[in-house]
């Protein structure tokens, strides 16, 4: 069953802890979304409202997939560039499928709503994003149109003496 996709759904107490159960699943279970297992839910909270406060002040819009049960199963953040030199295309963040529908092609799904969306603003002409190296996601991104257009050795440190790349993407959208 695929997902139901909104760009800029309310937010409400389910939507703000499906989110929350979303990333920290995601954590736990080895995703690249800013944290590393065990999932710390404080730290993982505090994020989410960075995300809220940054939707709220107009800078970030929020895309979520929804499962056939009305549960969170993705999200993606759109946050256009404030330089005035780079607003013609913008940054996907946060980009996540829960682990328990992994294999099922709503990641593809989920970038392709990110796209559709992204195309509805004004001006906008790409996408970028940058991903944690050693992980094989520059792989599926790239097999979603992306192009890998820069790396920064080392640049994630997820422990003492286990750095990652910064590999940075982009998807024209023309």
């Amino acid at each position: 069953m695929p997902l139901t996709f909104t760009l800029d759904p309310s937010v409400d107490r389910a939507l703000r802890d499906g989110i929350l159960d979303l990333w920290a699943d995601v954590t736990d279970a080895g995703g690249a979304v800013g944290f590393v297992a065990p999932a710390v839910r404080e730290e993982i909270r505090a994020e989410v409202v960075r995300h809220f406060v940054a939707m709220a002040e107009g800078r970030s819009r929020l895309l979520v997939g929804h499962d056939e049960d009305g549960r969170v199963a993705a999200t993606a953040f759109l946050t256009r560039n404030t330089h005035r030199l780079m607003t013609h295309w913008l940054w996907l963040y946060t980009v996540m499928v829960h682990p328990r529908h992994q294999g099922a092609g709503y990641g593809r799904d989920l970038l392709a709503a990110a796209a559709d969306a992204a195309r509805s603003l004004d001006g906008v002409e790409a996408i970028r994003l940058s991903c944690r190296g050693g992980l094989g996601l520059e792989r599926f991104y790239a097999s979603c149109g992306y192009k890998e257009v820069g790396r920064v050795p080392g640049a994630i440190r997820v422990a003492p003496g286990d750095e990652r790349d910064d590999v940075i993407m982009l998807l024209p959208l023309s």
